[in-house]
């Protein structure tokens, strides 16, 4: 058993030489999935943080990246009602939104004076199939459904702000998403688990069908089949076993090696909030937190990893030395309407943080830099339509030019 290339390998402790399944991981041999899985669990974490380092290291870039996004909560109504979400509210709550497209509009260019580059649209899951109001909503702004609006929208966002849409609207059909692929540059869908398990009766997604896996995976498998970047993740802390958490991670990979569309896994921490059936349940434990991240460096190939740092706010930065390489959507002057108690930190803070530990933070369009500077991924992953407005942003390495957002940090 010999490391190719044994020079670059010099920063890695000598005794992960002899261990057979870091060495299968680092030479991307195959391994036995009951084996792999052992290690995963069982492997001291501070190895397991060191390999994930390690293995986001090995790319040579030093940046790690965020996405300087104006958040527009259009629809908050929802026919799902999941345990823990707050996000969602009813008809008759004082603070449900159903924006008009100026309202919309206006939040938009708000963000275009922020120098955001990206519009984050983000709904409720389907709300006309469930609300009067809702469809009442989208007859008024002559729409027959969600994604005819989300499509209009996005393409005044474009046209009139040239802020790149990135549309989370839950899981969408194949059909809808093609209404979108013009105007938004990416997609976003949290996948949450692969465990139907969490479906059952008193789980987290008991009454949040759409949350059913076999729906959010057509929903990834469709995106893939478009070529449409989309960012997904999961949510830790829910009931999950770290198994689950596991089979939720290879089924993202092998998605994605089979279409090469997943360009961010998100790995988010369940907090309890006030009001939620689940508002007595725990967060996970920092050790379990970490461990999930550091198996989802290990397992995802070519894809980028991300933990929100608002939900962390006073030890995200060690998420940086379990193989992160990205925070995510940041917000100068919109909050963040899913954990509306947890603020993004600063651009300023987050710099800070980042160069504190010998890396560079960058600003990212909300369509990741290897479909921009890659021509053969250019051409299969982003639209004609939406190319005139990428390129005037980014530079040699795709990513938002500095001179844009006038070096803030």
């Amino acid at each position: 058993m010999a490391f190719n290339g044994i020079q670059n390998y010099q920063y890695l402790p000598k005794k992960f030489y002899s261990n057979e399944i870091i060495y299968k991981i680092i030479e991307k041999k195959t391994i036995d999935t009951h084996e792999f899985k052992s290690f995963l669990a069982t492997a001291d974490i501070k190895d397991m943080s060191l390999l994930a380092k390690f293995i986001r290291n090995r790319t040579g870039s030093k940046f790690i990246t965020y996405s300087r996004k104006v958040f527009i909560n259009l629809i908050n109504l929802c026919k799902d009602s999941c345990s823990y979400c707050t996000y969602k509210k009813e008809p008759t709550n004082i603070e449900a939104v159903m924006l008009s497209p100026s309202q919309a509009m206006t939040i938009a260019k708000l963000g275009e004076k922020a120098r955001c580059t990206e519009a984050l649209i983000v709904t409720g899951e389907r709300p006309e199939v469930k609300y009067n109001e809702a469809r009442r909503w989208l007859t008024l702004l002559g729409h027959r459904n969600l994604s005819e609006l989300l499509a209009d929208l996005s393409g005044k966002i474009l046209s009139q702000t040239g802020m790149l849409p990135h549309t989370n609207a839950g899981s969408l059909t194949k059909k809808e998403m093609s209404m979108l692929q013009s105007t938004n540059v990416s997609l976003g869908m949290m996948l949450e688990s692969s465990s139907e398990r969490l479906v059952d009766k008193g789980k987290a997604h008991e009454k949040a069908p759409s949350k059913n896996p076999k729906v959010r995976i057509k929903s990834l498998i469709s995106a893939g089949e478009l070529n449409f970047p989309i960012t997904t993740g999961l949510l830790i802390g829910i009931d999950e076993t770290f198994d689950e958490i596991v089979e939720s991670l290879l089924l993202i990979n092998n998605i994605n090696k089979q279409f090469g569309h997943i360009q961010e896994v998100i790995i988010q921490n369940f907090l309890p909030k006030k009001g939620t059936v689940m508002e007595f349940a725990k967060s996970p434990s920092y050790s379990y937190f970490l461990r999930c991240i550091t198996a989802a460096r290990i397992i995802l190939e070519d894809i980028s990893l991300q933990v929100p740092p608002n939900l962390s706010p006073k030890i995200y930065s060690n998420y940086l030395d379990s193989g992160i390489n990205d925070w995510g959507g940041i917000s100068p002057i919109t909050a963040d309407h899913v954990n509306p108690e947890s603020p993004w930190p600063t651009i300023e803070k987050l710099s800070k943080v980042t160069r504190n530990k010998g890396l560079i933070l960058r600003a990212r369009l909300p369509v990741y830099p290897k479909y921009i500077i890659n021509p053969g991924l250019s051409k299969k992953f982003v639209h004609k339509s939406l190319k005139d407005y990428i390129e005037p942003l980014t530079d040699k390495y795709g990513l938002v030019r500095e001179e844009l957002i006038n070096n803030e940090h």
